[in-house]
């Protein structure tokens, strides 16, 4: 039996972005800023969804596309794509990492009401990396946990 639940999010202010045409959200907190697509210096041999490293303001940060982290197709990036800066917590230290997402939406406050619990689908479909799912407006927003996305590239954050 599958015992990996996930926790539920936590009611907050969320980051809310696209990929794909859907929305996620990420907890505020996470987020240190939002820039725009900047040259980013590619590292060999690294996976496909490790874009590379930038150089923001003298701190050498790895750079992810989060499209082709999860697998979805990739898209030419647009005057719309950026990236968002985030302090994710790998082994007990903190990390900074660039995702790159096709846009911004928004920033929201979604309530405990609003929030349930990530649906199971079985053994096979792994979704360790939701926290929940968000109903706002009648559209969906997937609540992901940074910290599990980005821990299998872990060993590229430290080398980086």
């Amino acid at each position: 039996m599958n015992e990996q639940k996930t926790s539920i999010a936590a009611a907050g202010k969320y980051l809310t972005f696209a990929l794909a045409l859907e929305e996620y959200g990420l907890p505020v907190l996470k987020v240190r800023e939002i820039i725009k697509l900047m040259d980013i210096t590619m590292v060999p041999q690294a996976p496909s969804h490790v874009k590379g490293v930038i150089n923001l303001r003298g701190k050498v940060i790895p750079v992810i596309d989060l499209r082709l982290k999860f697998g979805l197709p990739v898209a030419e990036y647009t005057e719309r794509t950026c990236i968002i800066v985030v302090e994710v917590e790998l082994d007990s230290r903190r990390v900074m990492l660039g995702v790159i997402v096709d846009w911004v939406s928004e920033v929201l406050n979604i309530s405990t009401d609003e929030i349930e619990e990530t649906p199971d689908f079985g053994e096979r479909f792994e979704t360790h990396y939701m926290q929940g799912v968000a109903k706002i407006r009648g559209k969906v927003k997937i609540l992901l946990d940074l910290d599990r996305i980005l821990a299998a590239d872990h060993a590229f954050t430290k080398a980086a």
